[in-house]
């Protein structure tokens, strides 16, 4: 059996996914491995980038895009690996990245799965931890609830130094055991993009196994450019899977309140942006893009979450 079954998702990020392949070449040298990428039906040549420089790839090229969960589970039924390591495309590992993960895995048999630490281009930290979604993180100010209670919301500037246990991961670089995942299931296809890991780890927990922060496996995360291109569609899949996980998981009661809650949230978003808009005299591009965004999900609510608004229905 190898050691390690790696397992990108790419959708029209040929140059991210190009730069990508090249630092894991360099990261798994001395590790069993094979490199499986799932294209979720690029139009950019992404395809034929692959052919010509990594003809050793494993690919699997969809003819459209079946969303990031799905295109993961197509990766998974191909695997031959002890682990799956799933990584975004748009990442830079380092050299001793997934030395490091698999290293704390082989090391700790309580770990069912393991996140990395990302970083921007720039080297400063992201957010790479996360809590199970609650009406109290998704109706309030995240950044503001990770000031007031530390503890109870770790974050990028909690100071972590040590691999610590944690409820969820940001899933653009992490490490999973194949057994685990035959025991509790591959990833819930409801979710069509975002939220998908957290499900995941969800699941995990639920099945009373661990999940893991290793803070000295760096990534450098060019952070979420497919979706920059398609901002206002991204944002209505961001909303539609966090009803999916409370539907799921919370119940029918907080999937109602959360729902109404975000719809008052977004109408007072409305009034303060567009006081933002009249103000600027609509010159600043920031504020009337997040003006047009809002209305937008807004509108979204209001015609009963319709599948067409968001990336599934390209």
């Amino acid at each position: 059996m190898l050691k390690l079954s790696v397992i990108i998702v790419s959708y029209n990020t040929k140059e991210l996914l190009k730069n990508c392949l090249n630092s894991l070449k360099q990261a798994t040298k001395n590790i069993s491995h094979e490199i499986i990428v799932v294209d979720n039906g690029s139009i950019d040549d992404t395809i034929s980038m692959i052919n010509s420089f990594f003809p050793e790839i494993i690919l699997i090229a969809n003819k459209e895009n079946k969303g990031f969960a799905s295109a993961c589970n197509q990766g998974l039924l191909m695997m031959n690996g002890e682990y799956a390591l799933f990584l975004n495309s748009d990442l830079l590992l380092f050299e001793d990245t997934i030395d490091k993960l698999i290293n704390f895995m082989d090391n700790n048999a309580e770990a069912a799965i393991a996140g990395a630490q990302l970083l921007n281009p720039d080297g400063s930290k992201q957010n790479s931890i996360d809590l199970f979604p609650s009406l109290l993180t998704e109706l309030f100010n995240k950044s503001l609830l990770k000031f007031l209670m530390k503890k109870k919301y770790p974050s990028k500037r909690s100071g972590i130094d040590h691999p610590i246990v944690v409820e969820s991961l940001v899933g653009a670089c992490m490490i999973v055991r194949k057994n685990v995942l035959d025991n509790i299931g591959f990833f819930d296809e409801d979710y069509f993009f975002y939220m998908e890991e957290t499900d995941l780890c969800y699941r995990i927990k639920k099945a009373n196994l661990k999940v893991y922060f290793v803070p000295d496996a760096f990534v450098v995360h060019f952070q979420g450019k497919s979706v920059k291109k398609t901002p206002k569609k991204g944002k209505v899949e961001y909303y539609r899977s966090r009803y999916i996980f409370f539907r799921k998981n919370r119940g029918f009661y907080p999937y109602i309140l959360l729902k109404l809650g975000l719809i008052i949230k977004l109408s007072f978003e409305i009034l303060l942006q567009g006081a933002g808009v009249f103000l600027t005299l609509g010159l600043n591009s920031k504020v009337r893009r997040r003006f047009f965004i809002t209305i937008y999900l807004f509108l979204w609510h209001i015609f009963l979450c319709p599948e067409g608004w968001g990336l599934n229905g390209k």
